[in-house]
This record gives C-alpha cells, structure tokens and sequence, in this order.
C-alpha cells in the first residue's frame, strides 16, 4: 500500500530534521583543540609584543612607547596644556607638602622621608603611568600598614636605623611584586581584595589612624605602638590624666576647623577648587608665624623642629636581604603591594572613566612597581596614588602626567630651601592636616549601598572594618579576603540547579522559578546547571539534586495518573565551563542510575573544555554521540519525534 500524502511529507520533515541534527552533532562533538592553560598564559604575553613581522626598529619603539607612556602623548603637548598643568601641579604641591610630612609620622619615620617620597616616585610615574589626573605620594593607609607591621620586627623608638632599613627593604620588595604583576599580566591577583573589602578596610583604617592622631593632637608623649581601637583609647586615657599641655589641642582644633571650613567653601563653589588645596598650607605657615612670635614651644606646645633639607640620599647600602627579618619584609611587602595597587588602580579608572578614557591595569602596575623600586633606593617609601590629592589634581585642571612633575619640583624646592622654616610648625597642625583628610576615607553611603545589594559582600566589607578595628591592619586584611574566598566556595558548593520551561510559542526554555510564564513539557525533566566549574567540590550535589529530581518524578503517583511521568531528563550544559574528573564520574554515576529506572539522559549545549574531557573519559562513547545536542529545544523536538515513531509502531 502507497504512503499517504501526510504520510510522505511527515518523513521528508523528518529526514530534513535528522540531517540538521547530524549537523549540529558534528559541530558539538568535534570542535577545535581546545587551548590548554600554558597556550593561554603565554597567548596573553604574547599578545602584548609586536609582531615578528615588523622590522627592529618598529619593534623597539612599540616596546618603549608600551613602556613610557609620555612618548606618545608628549608629542601633541603644547604650552596651554602646560599651564594647566604647573596650575595643578603648584595647587597639589601646597597640598601634598603638609601632608607628606604627616603621613612620614604615621609611617614612624623623620618628615623628609616623607617629603622623599613626594619627589622621585612622581616622577618615575609620570614617563610610565598611564593615568593623566591620579597624584602620587604617601598616603595615610599604606602609612599606618607600614609602620603597624614592621614595628613588630624592629621598634621605631629604640633602634630607628633598624626600623628604616625594613621599611626601604619591604619597599622594595612591594616595588618588586608589583613591577612582576605588571609584566605577567597577573593584574588579577588585586581583584582578591574585593570593592567591599576595601570599602571596610578603608574606614576601619580611617578610625585607627585618626585615634593615632590624638598623641600630636593633645601633645601626648608616651603613646601605644599598637594600632588597635582598644589600645589607643586606653592609651588616651591615661595621657588625659597625666599633666598635660591644653595649648596643642587648642591650636589643633582651631586650624581643624578652618580647614574643614575651606573644604566646605570649595566643594559648594567649584571656583574655590583651589581653596581646600592650600588651606593644610596656609595653616602650616600660620601656626609656625603663631608658635614662632608667642614662643609657645616654651609653653609645652610640641614642635617638628630639625628636617633634614637637600636630595633625596641613597639608600641603596640600607636594603637587607640576608638578615633574620628579610621574609617578614617580603611579606610585608607583598601586602603593601596589593593595598597600594587596588588604591591607585581604583582612583586611575574613577577619573580616567570621567574623562572618557581607559587605563591599562597592567601597565599601571609596572609604573608603580619600577617607581617604588626607585624609591626605595633614594630614601622613599611605599608611594600610590592617592584619592584627595588626585582630586585636587582633577579640580585644578590638570592635562595629564606633569602635573606631577611640577609637584615633585616644587617639594624639591621646599626641601632644599623651606625645611629650616618647619622648626616652629607645631606638631598638632600635621595631625590635624591628617584628621581633615580622613572623612573621604570613610563611606558609609557606599556601605549601606553594599549592605542593600549583597548581604554576602557585606560580611567582607564588616570583616574588614572591624579586623583593622580591634586587631590590626594585616587581621583586618586576612578576614576580608578569607570571608571573599568563603562566599566564592560556597557558591562552588551549592551552585543553582535550575529546572527550565518553554516560553509558549517559542523555543526558548529558561527558569521556571524566575519565569512563571514557562511551562514544564509533559514526560521532561530539563534542568541548567548555573556553575562555571562542575568539579569535585559540588558534583555530588549536583549529582544529588538531579537523581532526585528525576528519579521521585519518574515514581510518582501524581505524575503517573496525570500521564506525566518523567522520560527523559536534559541537562542544559552550556553555563559549564570547565569539568574535571570528579563531575564526570558524577555524570556517569547519573546515567546509570536514570538508565536503571528506564530513563533516557541528553545533554545540550557543552562547553568547549567540557566537550573535550568528555571524548577522553570515553563517556561520550558510552552514552552515545546522539544524545548530544546543540539547544535544549532541539533535543526536546528529537525526544518528541522518537517517541512520536515509537507509539506509531
């Protein structure tokens, strides 16, 4: 008997359909030789040489215009982009002068190292950053990180010369570290200390540091070394009870309040942009003439008294790397290292994405890191950019990098002719400069803003705060980076197993928990598993939730008398990125079990690595290269048809 007209056309679309499967198949099942990790790693270096293609010369000069920033830009600058930039470059000088003086203290070191620090590190930044508006120098955090860690080693009060060959030495090895980020593109290892955890850090240093201020603040003479909240405030609390010297926290408070002031003034008219800046200056002049004409020094008023003026000197002959504190330098180091990149990285892309241009992660690593190896050996410590005087950079108008230059030759200039000038400056007037920038170090807009959007983030950001709080910097820093690693495993442990419905006249099949609108196909069990890594820390979860899934659906008296029952199960494949041993066998573990209650298993859409390691396993040839498929809805249409041909027969 002929076939019918239907008939014909049903196995004609049929054929037509077996073809594109076979099709897809093959595409699914034979794609490309993956790149395994070292073709990876060495892609991405090699990626950023020049072609073998080019001459010599070409060659060079794409290698140093990588290298040096200024080549390239410094060939359309002109001189109407350089007053801009001296502009700048004298606002932030008034600016980073006191403050490189006050953080030098915090860090326990004499003020010219601080004065040091403000001079060369600029400038070796300036030919190889790639950031137009970001300020360097010391800053408070790195400061306080530095000065909290190594006086563990060495007491700034009773062996200074100790002390400062473990700072020039971690200096260097903080140089070191990231100069190596830098050039194996390794720019990822600063993404440990996630935006949250640095917004915690961050504040919880602020607190600390300002409660350190309160020695200069009220003339204290005999203070903690600890940088917890505990012991500073019981610290405090027994100089207020000693003889004390009411002049230093007059003063104090007196040019603490202009200075805020001036920053009210210049943050409500953006033409007095210049006022905050040389306000920490005006006060430092001010209260020196004060001092200076009422002889106060000799009313218990503290003072800075000797600073050494001239050149940075070398300190080459200071760096250590055979002593008993050599690994405690490098470990401090490292750490100084991924604080001072995530600070400076963060201000670089805020301003650069306010100008509309992008900065190279990578490179910037390398400026930094060159630039700190050549402070360490001139007398500097760990410099980065910092987010008030860059702003102040910003709001002064500045073009690009020289604006850091003409900062680094005017604090030159101060240390070569001022220095003897600073011998009234009242020491309460640097803590009270230290006290004014602080504020911008807490936000607590940005941490109600984390708290609102991942409860999960939060917890590093509270971590932090309160590990830098009552323990110290480096606790602070571990709990933050202990609690990131703690969510990330989680979410590895317990990733989402979703189960997927067809949007009605469509062939798109995603989540019916996030879409109700998705219907679940009668006989199907069609799950994704939302995880990048299918390994051996979540398989048998996994492995679980769908042998449950399927196996209570399949014996299921509801589902039986709805002719419902579960017949085929899919598994949507396509967010796995990679699979290693432990989640094939929980794969395989799967068949069999489906297999044994007479259900069918496909699989839609694996990746690349997953593929591959599939074929290996020999698991593809143990399921069968036809239960492959290209989408989900492909492989429902094909169950469908097969089920379709066998009712027919």
């Amino acid at each position: 008997m002929a076939p019918s007209e239907n008939e014909s056309e049903h196995v004609e679309e049929l054929g037509v359909k077996e073809k594109n499967h076979s099709k897809t198949v093959q595409w699914v099942l034979n794609p490309p030789e993956p790149p395994t990790l070292w073709c990876e790693f060495t892609g991405s270096i090699k990626a950023a040489l020049p072609s073998k293609s080019r001459p010599i010369w070409s060659h060079v000069m794409v290698f140093l215009n990588g290298l040096f920033p200024i080549l390239q830009w410094g060939r359309n600058y002109n001189l109407r982009m350089f007053k801009s930039d001296l502009m700048a470059g004298l606002t932030l000088a008034s600016l980073s002068i006191p403050q490189s003086i006050g953080y030098a203290g915090l860090a326990r070191l004499d003020p010219q190292y601080g004065l040091y620090t403000s001079v060369v590190p600029p400038l070796i930044y300036a030919v190889m950053g790639s950031s137009r508006e970001i300020a360097i120098g010391p800053v408070a955090v790195i400061s306080l990180l530095l000065s909290s860690m190594i006086q563990k080693s060495a007491d700034p009060s009773v062996d200074p010369t100790s002390y400062r060959k473990m700072v020039f030495t971690a200096t260097f090895f903080a140089g070191v570290f990231q100069a190596a980020f830098g050039i194996l593109r390794l720019g990822f290892l600063v993404d440990f200390l996630s935006h949250a955890a640095i917004v915690g850090f961050m504040g919880g240093a602020a607190i600390v540091i300002g409660l350190q201020q309160l020695k200069g603040l009220l003339g204290i003479t005999h203070f903690t070394n600890k940088t917890d909240v505990i012991s500073v405030v019981r610290a405090v609390w027994v100089a207020v009870h000693q003889p004390w010297h009411p002049h230093n926290f007059l003063i104090g408070c007196l040019f603490l309040i202009f200075i805020l002031i001036a920053r009210f003034l210049g943050r409500r008219n953006k033409k007095l942009f210049w006022l905050p800046a040389i306000a920490p200056l005006l006060s430092v002049v001010l209260s020196t003439l004060m001092v200076f004409l009422t002889r106060a020094d000799n009313h218990g008023v503290k003072t800075v008294q000797y600073v050494k003026g001239g050149l940075n000197p070398s300190s080459a002959s200071q760096l250590e790397f055979n002593g008993t504190h050599v690994g405690e330098a490098a470990k401090i180091g490292l750490i100084a290292a991924v604080v001072a990149l995530t600070e400076a990285v963060a201000v670089g892309r805020s301003f650069a994405s306010a100008k509309g241009y992008h900065i190279d992660g990578n490179k910037e690593m390398t400026a930094m890191g060159f630039m700190n190896i050549t402070g360490s050996l001139t007398s500097c410590y760990v410099a980065t950019g910092s987010f008030s005087r860059s702003a102040v950079n910003f709001s002064a108008g500045c073009k690009t990098a020289v604006s850091n230059i003409v900062m680094a030759i005017t604090v030159f200039l101060a240390l070569q002719f001022l220095t003897r000038l600073l011998y009234y400056t009242p020491t309460t007037i640097l803590a009270s400069i230290i006290l004014s920038a602080l504020p911008g170090l807490i936000d607590i807009g940005e941490a109600y803003e984390i708290w609102k959007v991942d409860k999960q983030d939060f917890l590093a950001c509270i971590g932090a705060f309160f590990g830098v709080l009552f323990c110290s910097v480096e606790i602070g820093l571990l709990v933050a980076v202990t609690i990131s690693f703690a969510n990330i495993i989680l979410n590895l442990l317990r990733p989402r197993i979703q189960m997927l419905g067809r949007i009605q006249g469509t062939d798109i099949f995603c989540s019916v928990s996030q879409y109700p609108v998705a219907v679940k196909t009668p006989g199907f069990l069609i799950t994704r598993i939302d995880s990048s890594f299918f390994s051996f820390i979540n398989a048998n979860f996994v492995r679980d939730r769908i042998l449950s899934w399927a196996v209570e659906d399949h014996t299921s008296e509801n589902s039986d008398e709805a002719g419902q029952k579960v017949q085929f199960v899919i598994i949507d494949m396509s967010n796995v990125v990679n699979i290693d041993t432990s989640g094939i066998a929980a794969l395989e573990d799967i068949h069999k079990k489906l297999v044994s209650h007479g259900l069918q298993l496909m699989f839609a859409n694996p990746g690349w690595q997953v593929i591959q390691k599939l074929k290996l396993s020999k698991f593809i040839d143990k399921i069968g290269g036809d239960k492959i498929f290209f989408t989900v809805g492909e492989a429902v249409d094909a169950c469908l048809e097969s089920k379709k041909e066998f009712s027919m027969c």
